[in-house]
C-alpha cells in the first residue's frame, strides 16, 4: 500500500470524500487544468490526506470548525461546463462614480464573453489564471504555488489539489494603473457548488494597482468558496486591496490569503463583511526587504448566526518595516466573530514599528466574540503595541441621546455607526468609503444593501 493510500485510512469522512474525488476524477481534472497548475496536484494532495481538516486544537483553527464546513455533499464543475450568466444583468450594484476596469469570475471561472470598456496601461494582463499558465508557463511557474505552501495548511493543499481556473493581475515595472480594477466573484449554480478559486497577483518594482474584489451569490444555494490569494510586491511597489463580501446565509467562504513585500513596497488591505453565513479568512504577509510598509485594516457587521474568522500573521523578517492593524466587529443577534492576530518581530528586525488594534462590540448578550492580539518579539530595538476590547453600547451615550429626544433605535444605530467608521475612513479610494457609508448605514437598519433591480439580492 502506498503512503497516499495509507495516509487517507486515517483521514475524516469529511476529508476523505475530498481525496476520493480527486483520485476517481483525477484525469479529468488534469484534462481541463494548466500544466503548470496540474504539476503541484499530486503533492498537495499528499500533504491534504497527511494532515486532514485542522481541529480546533490546531492554533490557527480554534475559533472555526473547518472539518463540519466541509463535510457537507457539494457539487463540483470539474468537466468545466458552461454556466449561462450574464454578469451585467445579475450584477448592477455598482459603485456610484467610481470608474473601474470591471471584470467578472464566475464561480472559480475567469469570465472571458465580455472585456472592460476601459484601456489598460500597456504590458498590464488581467485575465484567465489556467489561459495564461498555456500561453506564458515559465512566468507563471515563478510564483504558483511558491508562497502558499500546501504542506503548511490543508485548506491551501485542498485549493491547490482541485483549483483549475483562476484571476492573474499582472502590472510590470514601472507601471501605475490609475483606473483601479474591480472584480466580481458571481456564485451561479442550481445545485450546492463548491467552487476553487485561485488568483495570482504580481505587482512588480515601482508599479502602482487598486484592487477591488466583491463576492456575490446570484442563486438561492449552498455555496463553498475556498479562495487562495498569492500577492507579489515589488520594490517600491503599491498595491491596494479591497475585499467586500456580500453573500447570502447560505455561503460558506475560506479564503488564504499571502503577501511578500519587498524594499520600500507598501500594501493596503481592507476586509469588509456584510453579509454571509460562514467566513474564515487568513492573511500571511511577510516583509523581505526594509523601509516597507503595510496597513491591514477589517469591518465586519454579523448578525442572526453568522460567523466570522479573520486569522492574520504579519512577519517581520528585516529591519526597518512598519505595520498597522485595525479590526472592528460589530456584533448582533447570536452572531459570532473572532480575531486572532500575531505580530512576528524576527532576531534583526531592528527599528520595528507595528500597532495593531482590535475593538468589538455586542449588541446582544448571546452575541459573541473571541480576540487573541499577540505579540512575538525577538528583537529590542522596536516600538511595537497591541490590544483589544470587547464591550456593548454606551448606556450613558443611548440615555443622553434619548433625552434628545432620539428615538432609541435611531440612537442604537449612530452609536454603531460611528464605532465602525474609523475602519471605512482608511479606504482610500473615495467613491468606494462614501458608498460603503451608505451600504453600514443600510445594513445597520436592517435592511439588505440593494440596489433597484439587481436581481443579486433578491
Amino acid at each position: 500500500m502506498d503512503r497516499n493510500a495509507t495516509a487517507k485510512l486515517r483521514l475524516t469522512d469529511a476529508a476523505r470524500q475530498y481525496a476520493d474525488v480527486y483520485e476517481s476524477c483525477r484525469e479529468a481534472i488534469m484534462a481541463h487544468g494548466a500544466d503548470v497548475m496540474n504539476a503541484v496536484r499530486d503533492a498537495a494532495c499528499a500533504d491534504f490526506c497527511r494532515q486532514d481538516f485542522p481541529t480546533r486544537k490546531v492554533e490557527r483553527y480554534k475559533y472555526t470548525d473547518i472539518g463540519a464546513l466541509f463535510a457537507p455533499d457539494y457539487g463540483l464543475n470539474i468537466n468545466r461546463l458552461d454556466i449561462p450568466v450574464d454578469p451585467y444583468e445579475a450584477f448592477r450594484c455598482d459603485v456610484p462614480n467610481l470608474s473601474t476596469s470591471l471584470y467578472f469570475v464566475v464561480n472559480d471561472a475567469f469570465y472571458s464573453k465580455l472585456q472592460p470598456k476601459g484601456h489598460l496601461p500597456e504590458g498590464v494582463i488581467i485575465g484567465s489564471l489556467a489561459e495564461e499558465a498555456r500561453k506564458n508557463p515559465d512566468f507563471i511557474e515563478k510564483y504558483y504555488a511558491r508562497m502558499a505552501c500546501t504542506a503548511d495548511d490543508a485548506v491551501t493543499a485542498l485549493n491547490t489539489m482541485l483549483a483549475q481556473d483562476g484571476l492573474l493581475v499582472y502590472v510590470p515595472r514601472g507601471v501605475k494603473v490609475d483606473r483601479a480594477v474591480q472584480v466580481i466573484n458571481i456564485l451561479r449554480s442550481d445545485v450546492d457548488l463548491m467552487a476553487n478559486r485561485r488568483v495570482l497577483v504580481v505587482v512588480e518594482p515601482g508599479a502602482e494597482v487598486k484592487l477591488l474584489f466583491c463576492d456575490h451569490a446570484a442563486d438561492d444555494r449552498r455555496f463553498l468558496t475556498t479562495q487562495v490569494i498569492e500577492a507579489y510586491v515589488g520594490d517600491n511597489a503599491a498595491l491596494d486591496l479591497y475585499c467586500l463580501e456580500e453573500t447570502h446565509a447560505k455561503n460558506v467562504r475560506v479564503s488564504n490569503l499571502y503577501i511578500e513585500q519587498q524594499a520600500g513596497s507598501r500594501v493596503n488591505h481592507n476586509i469588509i463583511t456584510l453579509h454571509n453565513g460562514v467566513t474564515r479568512n487568513r492573511t500571511d504577509l511577510a516583509f523581505l526587504g526594509e523601509g516597507a510598509e503595510c496597513n491591514l485594516c477589517g469591518c465586519v457587521i454579523a448578525d442572526k448566526r453568522q460567523h466570522v474568522d479573520n486569522n492574520t500573521l504579519i512577519d517581520h523578517r528585516v529591519p526597518r518595516c512598519t505595520s498597522r492593524e485595525l479590526y472592528k466587529y460589530v456584533l448582533d443577534g447570536q452572531a459570532t466573530g473572532a480575531f486572532a492576530g500575531r505580530v512576528l518581530v524576527r532576531h534583526g528586525a531592528q527599528k520595528t514599528v507595528s500597532q495593531e488594534t482590535n475593538q468589538n462590540l455586542c449588541a446582544t448578550r448571546e452575541a459573541r466574540m473571541f480576540t487573541q492580539p499577540m505579540l512575538e518579539i525577538y528583537a529590542d530595538d522596536v516600538k511595537c503595541s497591541h490590544g483589544s476590547t470587547v464591550g456593548q453600547l454606551n448606556d450613558a451615550a443611548l440615555f443622553y441621546m434619548r433625552q434628545r429626544g432620539i428615538p432609541l433605535q435611531e440612537a442604537r444605530l449612530l452609536l454603531e455607526f460611528a464605532f465602525i467608521n474609523e475602519v471605512i475612513d482608511n479606504i482610500r479610494l473615495v467613491p468606494l468609503r462614501d458608498r460603503l457609508h451608505y451600504l453600514v448605514e443600510k445594513r445597520f437598519r436592517g435592511e439588505l444593501s440593494k440596489c433597484e433591480g439587481c436581481k443579486l439580492c433578491k
